[in-house]
This record gives structure tokens, sequence and C-alpha cells, in this order.
């Protein structure tokens, strides 16, 4: 899609529009929250799982190599673990949580590298990517206050649509791609539903609900397996070669999640 002229800012409010869209037909009846306060914390779900996550992530693209956006960012569950033990009440920061995030997080900096080690760095690309990985903590964490009290169904509306309306400031900056015979391009809108009726909407929905069951902190534990999965799936649609060191990193990875899950307790 990048490809075809559509910019970072186009694709997301494409992708969040078909996603709110879908949704809406399954949640239509109530529109608001229960009072301001909860409406807040939907807005705060809009911003930090929306448009500041997708704006903060792919800017730092534009400065830094994307191995270490990759990286930095799956330090989102080590940073919801942080950030449980210091804002949610009774919360307490365990011991086997921290090191097992931690040998996961090794363990997807051995599949991300594959063998092939980048030492680049640039702060302003690092420093986003570092925002992108705690707006999405945050987001988890607010996920967790609401989920008791709503549907899994309106919680995710309520996502999109605030998304969708804390990104029209950007369009300022970064204009829509209105013309139809570049969106209706067989490539362009098959992207354009995938992305918004599987990675956002399903993925969206499936998210918000494991959080209810298992909670924030084992939930985000499952964050690690992106890269195996994209090793996996590169090694089969592009015969990417996969290295010892990116077969090490995943049994790292496989290994760093079942220590913190296992003993990680529900929030």
């Amino acid at each position: 899609m990048l490809n075809h002229g559509l910019t970072p800012t186009a694709i997301f409010f494409y992708r969040f529009l078909i996603a709110y869209t879908v949704i809406f037909f399954f949640s239509p009846k109530r529109l608001w929250a229960g009072n301001i306060k909860d409406e807040a914390l939907f807005l705060c779900l809009g911003l930090t799982g929306g448009s500041w996550y997708y704006l903060t992530e792919n800017t730092a693209l534009e400065y830094t190599v994307i191995s270490n956006v990759a990286l930095i960012v799956c330090t989102a569950p080590l940073l919801t673990a942080f950030l449980s033990h210091w804002f949610v009440r009774g919360e307490r920061l365990r011991k086997p949580v921290v090191y097992g995030s931690l040998l996961a997080l090794l363990g997807v900096a051995f599949v991300i590298f594959n063998g092939h080690v980048i030492l680049k760095t640039n702060p302003l690309g690092d420093l986003l990517s570092i925002s992108a990985a705690l707006l999405w903590a945050i987001y988890t964490i607010v996920l967790k206050r609401l989920d008791n009290r709503y549907s899994t169904l309106f919680i995710t509306r309520k996502t999109f649509f605030y998304g969708l309306l804390s990104i029209l400031p950007s369009l300022y900056f970064a204009p829509l791609e209105t013309d139809t015979d570049v969106l209706f391009q067989p490539e362009v809108i098959g992207n354009l539903l995938f992305l918004g009726l599987l990675a956002s909407m399903l993925c969206y929905a499936l998210w918000n609900r494991t959080i209810y069951y298992l909670g924030a902190v084992r939930t985000s534990n499952y964050i690690y397996f992106n890269p195996i999965v994209a090793l996996i799936t590169s090694a089969i649609v592009i015969q990417e070669t996969i290295t010892p060191m990116a077969l090490l990193g995943a049994v790292m990875v496989l290994a760093g999640v079942y220590w913190a899950g296992k003993r990680s307790i529900k929030i």
C-alpha cells in the first residue's frame, strides 16, 4: 500500500474505519459509557491503542532500522508488568515475571537479528519505539479496568471510534488518498480489508477478551510470539533461511513466556 502512495496515517484511518463500520453492526445499541470517567478511559484506549501507538511506531521506522523498532516494541510486556506494580492496587512485581520476560526478550532479539546483527542506534527513532511500547502497556492496563463492566464488542468499538477521532488532526499534515482508482485496486483494497477485518476488528476483539480471562500481564507476554510467527511466515512465503541463532531465540521465547505466564497472577 505504501508503494501505491498511501501514507501510514491514511492506512491507519482506513483500516480503523473499516473495522468500526463492521463492528458497529454487531454492537449498535449502546453509544456511550456509563459515566464521564469511563468515557475518558475509552478515549485513552483510542489514543494509546490506536492513533498515538501507530503514529509513534510508524514514525520510528523513518528514523531507525526495523530490527530496533521490532525489538523495542516487544518490551511492552515488561513495561506492563512494571506499570501494574506501580499503578494497580494490590499488585507486586514478582521475580519470575521479570526473569521470564527478560529471557523471552533476549530470545526475541535472537529471532529478529536471525544471525545478522546490525548495531545501529538513533536516539529519536529508539525513543519513539519506546513510546509505542509504553503506550501499548498503558492501553492494556486501562483495558483491564473496563472489561468487567462492558462487553468486548463495545470496548473494541469505542477504541476504534476514538482512534479515528484522534487521528483526524494528523490528516492535515498527511492528507488521505481519495483516488478511487488507487483505493480499489485489488492489491490495495485486499490489504485494507485484511487490516480492517482481521488485523484490527478480529485481533483487537480477541486481545480484549483474552485480557478478561488471563489478565494484563499474562496476555502481554504473548507479544513475544510475534517475531516467531514472522520468522516462520517469512520462511514459508519468501524462503528466508532460519539460522541456529533464530531457533535458539524461539526456544528462549517459549521458555520465557512459560516461566512468566505460569507464575504471574491475574490482574
